[in-house]
């Protein structure tokens, strides 16, 4: 069903000989592979509060596999599963009887429903959907569905993005350093909670040297990790996957600038988190023009799940479980794709019939 998403305008036209030979060359006008934009939305599932239970008496455990409907078997199934049960530690504040599997939200800032999370995968050129991936409706979920569409579409199609675009959700260290590691430039805003409201510098005041592994402090001065040698490899890890870098307190309480600096503070200490240098790139792409295109760009998946909704009425889900909200989001993702390729090339002129 996944290759009809991105495939489907070619095996139905396939009847006809000057649509099915130039099948081919369409889809490659329509998708260069260059620039790529992943989202979420949120689909109600069919499944109400009434018929539901709390966490705390909630137990996966006692659910018979044998006497259970297909939506529970496939809940059980899937609690190890990245996109669902092991998204999270978390449990949710209620379990749907009928449709464990679905998330209860309210990020609508509304009244709480239980939902999926349908995950779009488009080239911006012509706003073509790639891939569809269905997620419990939490964060967690929905970045590492990305992860798993790209890699779809690249053993699939052969395509590798030269950069992505998406919103500040998919801005965390991890994510955007496993973008970076794949040479894929992140044109994504970054979750940074650096920032400091009470007037003295921030993070960004500070000059990272990375030869020396040390931060540069506005005075001149040099925040370091460690100020001695340790014998033991692991001796100096936090395991936290985060370092701080400390100035000398002697230096700190001599400093001019101590007022701007760390006021209520012996001396100051910045902390670095392991993907630090993946965050930074997106920093930088933020600053350049091309950035600013990509977020007008963006604006395509959004309007892409609007068209979902509004003009295909996918608003409420009609199957249950994780296959049946995986299947109705593929169908209705390979009927937009169908509108998509008839919008650009329109029906084939008739050949002319001999007398």
């Amino acid at each position: 069903m996944r290759q009809a998403l991105f495939l489907a305008g070619q095996r139905l036209t396939n009847h006809n000989d000057v649509v099915g030979d130039s099948a081919h060359s369409c889809l490659d006008d329509l998708v260069s592979g260059q620039r790529f934009a992943a989202d979420a939305s949120l689909i109600e599932a069919d499944a109400n509060k009434q018929n539901s239970t709390p966490k705390e008496d909630w137990e996966p455990s006692a659910i018979d596999p044998d006497e259970a409907p297909r939506a529970v078997r496939e809940y059980l199934e899937v609690l190890d599963d990245a996109a669902f049960g092991a998204a999270t530690p978390v449990v949710p504040k209620f379990t749907s009887h009928s449709d464990p599997s679905s998330q209860w939200t309210a990020a609508h800032k509304g009244p709480a429903f239980f939902a999926y999370s349908t995950n779009y995968l488009i080239d911006t050129d012509h706003s073509v959907i790639l891939d569809v991936e269905a997620t419990r409706s939490i964060r967690q979920a929905e970045v590492g569905a990305v992860r798993t569409m790209l890699g779809r579409v690249k053993d699939g199609f052969g395509l590798h993005p030269e950069r992505i675009i998406a919103d500040t959700a998919y801005g965390s260290g991890p994510m955007l350093g496993w973008l970076v590691d794949r040479g894929i430039a992140p044109h994504i805003p970054v979750i940074d909670k650096a920032g400091r409201t009470d007037g003295t510098w921030t993070r960004a005041d500070f000059e990272w040297d990375a030869k020396n592994d040390q931060y540069i402090c506005p005075e001149g001065q040099d925040l370091k990790q460690f100020r001695r040698n340790y014998s033991g490899p692991d001796r100096a890890s936090t395991g936290k996957g985060t370092a701080r870098y400390r100035a000398l307190k002697l230096i700190c309480q001599s400093c001019p600038s101590k007022a701007r600096c760390c006021p209520k503070a012996d001396c100051r200490s910045i902390t670095r988190e392991e993907h630090e240098d993946a965050r930074q790139v997106a920093r930088d792409i933020a600053k350049t023009r091309q950035y600013d295109i990509s977020m007008k760009l963006r604006k395509k998946v959004e309007m892409l799940f609007a068209h979902l909704k509004r003009i295909l009425g996918l608003g409420r889900l009609r199957l249950r479980g994780p296959c049946g909200a995986n299947d109705e989001f593929l169908l209705a993702a390979t009927a937009q794709n169908l509108r998509k390729l008839a919008k650009v090339f329109g029906a084939p002129a008739a050949s002319a019939t001999a007398p």
